[in-house]
């Protein structure tokens, strides 16, 4: 049913885990409506989703970059996406 796209169990956690972080947005934005915004390093006034998009981005942004220069393994590429999107939500 599901043959036209290569579903792994790596594929299927990634899409898990932004379907979760979004569901975890949605919770947080009816208990406390308003989006938390702020301004960060980048001078941006930024929502709690604007943070989300920007380490989403970044982070694909990083593993692209680390498929095309390096033939070394992901754990490199996943900790410094793992710090990316800590620093977004921490300082942007």
């Amino acid at each position: 049913m599901l043959s036209w796209m290569a579903w792994t169990v790596p594929t299927a956690l990634v899409f898990v885990g932004i379907f979760a972080a979004i569901g975890i947005l949605i919770v947080l934005e009816i208990r406390r409506p308003g989006g938390d915004e702020r301004k960060g390093a980048l001078r941006l006034t930024t929502t709690r989703g604007d943070r989300l998009f920007i380490s989403l981005l970044g982070t694909s942004y990083i593993f692209l970059a680390w498929l095309g220069l390096t033939d070394m393994l992901l754990w490199t590429p996943l900790a410094l996406s793992i710090g990316w999107g800590v620093f977004c939500f921490w300082k942007v």
